[in-house]
């Protein structure tokens, strides 16, 4: 493992069991993120890419591998010990959102903070947690529909809203799941342009899933997944982070059996 590696994964393996049926999904993925990076994982619907991001976030555990971030393997974390770590270090993105309901979108995005305060740690930061989510509504654009509830937003507004929760607990890493996958082409350049404004200027290191070749080109580095496998070779530390698009991912084909994964729920 690099020494500036900020996550790395070794030989993962994930088989999905169903009865007497066994689907293997990974089967010996290596990949490694640097510190400030903006990391593309594409691929065909089935090759893996949902699974690979729910095991580096710690939502799932492999069969086989290891996963370290920061230095220290947190494949093999209890379940407490996981539970902090996706509310204190890593943020997610889903593509259906995730809102809850009867919540207003300020209310969404406070749903971290309160889950991290006991009662009574609550009722004297509740006020302070308030203002950060506030201000968050702001930076994405919302702040004139805070108040709003979910089924008062446009997709547009409601996946700024999870982005925003997902940046309420100062994450060190967002995991972004088809993030536009449910947005109009229009509204998902925006989604993708305020990621890399997340990645660029406050320093977030970003691991997105896509199906869209256009959206991931514009990002530092691509890993290509096909039926478990990376089949792009890694290119470790791309140069200052500057965007990276080697030739070979400029001819990369756009998938003719699976053109469009919008509808695929996240997981496998």
């Amino acid at each position: 493992m690099a020494g500036n590696t900020f996550m790395y994964a070794q030989n993962l393996h994930k088989i999905y069991r169903k009865n007497a049926i066994s689907t293997p999904v990974l089967k010996g993925v290596d990949m490694e993120v640097a510190e400030g990076e903006f990391l593309s994982v594409v691929g065909a619907s089935g090759s893996g890419k949902s699974t690979l991001m729910h095991l580096l976030g710690s939502l799932d555990k492999p069969d086989v591998g290891e996963i370290y971030y920061r230095e220290k393997r947190i494949d093999n974390l209890s379940a407490d010990k996981r539970d902090h770590l996706r509310n204190h270090d890593f943020g997610f993105i889903f593509q259906f959102y995730h809102l809850l309901p009867e919540l207003t979108a300020l209310e969404n995005v406070m749903i971290p903070l309160m889950i991290r305060s006991s009662v009574f740690s609550w009722l004297g930061n509740g006020s302070v947690a308030r203002k950060r989510a506030i201000t968050l509504m702001e930076k994405v654009g919302l702040g004139h529909r805070m108040h709003h509830l979910p089924k008062e937003l446009s997709g547009g507004e409601m996946q700024r809203t999870a982005i925003a929760r997902a940046l309420i607990g100062n994450p060190a890493l967002l995991f972004a799941d088809e993030p536009t996958g449910n947005l109009d082409e229009d509204t998902g350049r925006e989604i993708v342009q305020l990621l890399r404004e997340l990645n660029e200027i406050d320093n977030v290191t970003i691991i997105m899933v896509t199906h869209n070749l256009e959206i991931a080109r514009g990002t530092h580095r691509i890993i290509k997944l096909v039926a478990g496998h990376v089949e792009v070779p890694l290119q470790q530390h791309p140069e200052a982070f500057g965007v990276v698009r080697p030739e070979s991912f400029d001819n990369l084909p756009e998938d003719e059996n699976h053109p469009d994964e919008t509808r695929r729920p996240a997981g496998i």
